[in-house]
């Protein structure tokens, strides 16, 4: 994400500034909830049964139109500020530059990276949760 903030502020002959951060922390946000959302189907199908690199596949695939939506939605809508046109257009420019360099980047790395990075994390974890409590036998101070 930051990859792409910084090529494309360098592409454009953009300086680093408080809008181009700004600009950098809302695609931060969008790019966590998008990949937040993959991880949580992709654990949900994970514990129905599947392995983790199956259900790093089907988590990416039951999402991809959902986080392509809101990342093409955010990108679309922060071009017009992005080509700063307007009296005060170019003040504001980097911020919209800055998201849509972030998110391109963070978007791609959520549906091709991270799967791959889930499935090599949950490859031999339990799809059983640790019993909370003390008095059931599975838990590891029972009777203690």
């Amino acid at each position: 994400m930051v990859a792409g903030v910084a090529l494309t502020l360098w592409i454009s002959r953009t300086t680093l500034n408080l809008e181009s951060f700004m600009g950098a922390i809302t695609a931060t946000g969008v790019a966590v909830a998008n990949a937040i959302l993959l991880v949580t189907f992709a654990e949900r199908s994970r514990l129905n049964g599947n392995s983790a690199s199956a259900a790093a596949s089907d988590g990416a695939l039951s999402r991809l139109r959902p986080i392509l939506m809101t990342s093409v939605a955010m990108i679309a809508g922060m071009v017009p500020l992005a080509v700063g046109l307007g009296k005060s257009g170019e003040q504001s420019a980097p911020l919209g530059r800055a998201v849509i360099g972030g998110l391109f980047f963070a978007t791609l790395a959520t549906l091709l990276v991270l799967p791959a990075i889930f499935a090599l994390v949950r490859e031999g974890a339990h799809t059983r949760s640790p019993s909370l409590d003390p008095n059931d036998p599975s838990h590891a101070r029972a009777g203690a």
